[in-house]
This record gives C-alpha cells, sequence and structure tokens, in this order.
C-alpha cells in the first residue's frame, strides 16, 4: 500500500486522536493498562512510517485535560508509562532524526515526566526530520483561553492593539506556534467527533474516521488513510474550477 502513495502530495501534517486502548483491552479480556501499553507499539510504528515517507509533522493526542478525570490509578499508571517510554524511546527518536514537541497545560504533569519530556525535547532540538508533537493534558478549550488571556494582557499593557488583532494574531498564541495546521486529521476507535482537539487549527482539515482500534493501528491504516488524503479535493472555500485553474496557471 505504502507503493500507492504520491510521495509529492503527503499531506503536511497530520494531526492523530489515538482511540480505544481501554475497548481494545477489554475485548481482549486484559485491563486497561495493557490497552495502553500495545498503543505504545502503534504509537512507534506509526512514527517509524511517517519517518520513512518523509513526513513532517505528526501530532498525537496523547493524554486530555479530560483525562485527568479518570480514576488515580490510571492516572498513575499513565503517567508512569509515558515516563518509561519517553526514557526508553528518546534514543531512537533521536537516531531518526526525529524532533520532539510537547503541547498542553504540561505543568501539571510529575516532576519527573516533566523532566523526562524536556530532556528528550532539548537532546532532540537540532533534528531536521519529522517534528514529533505530544499534545499532553491538552485541551482546545483550555488553549484558545490562554491565548484570549495573554492577548487581553497585551491589550491592557498597550503592547498591542484591539484593532490590530488578525485570525494570525490568535495562532500566533497557541501552543501550535511554530507548525502548521494539520491537512489531515485520524481518528481510530470508531468515535466520531475531534474532543476538544485542535478546534482552531482543524478548520480545515481532512478528516479521516476508522473503527480500528489504536493498538490495531499499524503502517498499512496510516497509508490508507493518506490515500483516502489524496483523493480528496480540498477547496478551502473556493469552487472546482477555481481550483484548477490555479493549478494548471
Amino acid at each position: 500500500m505504502e507503493k500507492q502513495i504520491d510521495l509529492k502530495r503527503l499531506p503536511r501534517h497530520i494531526a492523530v486522536i489515538m482511540d480505544g486502548n481501554g475497548r481494545w483491552a477489554q475485548r481482549n479480556g486484559m485491563n486497561r493498562l495493557m490497552g495502553h501499553q500495545e498503543g505504545v507499539v502503534s504509537v512507534r510504528k506509526i512514527v517509524e512510517a511517517a519517518v520513512k515517507i518523509g513526513l513532517e509533522y505528526l501530532t498525537l493526542y496523547t493524554f486530555s485535560t479530560e483525562n485527568w478525570n479518570r480514576p488515580k490509578e490510571e492516572i498513575d499508571a499513565l503517567m508512569s508509562l509515558m515516563i518509561t517510554v519517553i526514557r526508553r524511546e528518546s534514543a531512537e527518536l533521536i537516531a531518526n532524526n526525529v524532533r520532539l514537541r510537547a503541547i498542553g497545560d504540561v505543568g501539571r504533569l510529575s516532576q519527573q515526566a516533566q523532566a523526562e519530556i524536556q530532556a528528550c525535547i532539548d537532546e532532540s532540538s537540532r533534528n531536521t526530520g519529522l517534528t514529533l508533537s505530544l499534545a499532553v493534558s491538552y485541551s482546545s478549550r483550555w488553549e484558545i483561553t490562554e491565548a484570549v488571556k495573554a492577548i487581553a494582557s497585551q491589550v491592557k499593557e498597550k503592547t498591542l492593539n484591539i484593532d490590530a488583532i488578525t485570525e494570525e494574531t490568535i495562532s500566533e498564541y497557541l501552543t501550535t506556534k511554530d507548525i502548521p495546521d494539520p491537512d489531515l486529521l485520524i481518528r481510530t476507535g470508531g468515535e466520531y467527533r475531534i474532543s476538544n482537539f485542535l478546534m482552531w487549527q482543524l478548520s480545515y482539515a481532512e478528516l479521516y474516521f476508522t473503527d480500528t482500534y489504536w493498538p490495531d493501528f499499524r503502517e498499512d491504516n496510516l497509508y490508507e488513510a493518506i490515500l483516502d488524503y489524496q483523493k480528496r479535493e480540498r477547496r478551502f472555500g473556493k469552487t472546482s474550477e477555481q481550483m484548477k485553474n490555479e493549478i494548471s496557471a
């Protein structure tokens, strides 16, 4: 399936809502943590596939602010798993020229989790290949609220004129200010919603939903999503004829 992909028409940025770990575990008679552990395997495989085809940006919805409402035992287990995985995978990411970023209210994580993430970010900062962003303790409403507060503070201090505020201004105050908006959103697990994820940035993204649970999502599933994306016509509010004229110009 990989050979069918037009590498000249790859989405520049793919965002993924990795859903279905718990249901996968339940279906297989396991506890939820086993589902998360198997989901880590999928993360590794998808990152490897993204590197292989030359994708520029990949953002994974790792832990939402709403996830803090889960049972403490599960949260503690997830935090421990995150620390272990980042520590274990850092060398491989760096060897594959992957640059790590984190978006979200990272300050809510444990000190150890913050330290492990920051260490990998620092060590991979000079890499020039795939930019892998982990959305941890993230929600779009939190992000937009923080952006509004920061902009309001600038206006109050008279360092920003309210009439000068544009869509680009707002984008500059988001946690994703240094990366392009996603071209393609993939959600696994059979749900059809974006769950408070990158709501501003996904305005013109193509949405792809699959019933496959995240622990079963592998390279061919990613390639299938990209092939589906490449069959679509992205008009950005224009007509098909306008788009054809622009391409031929």
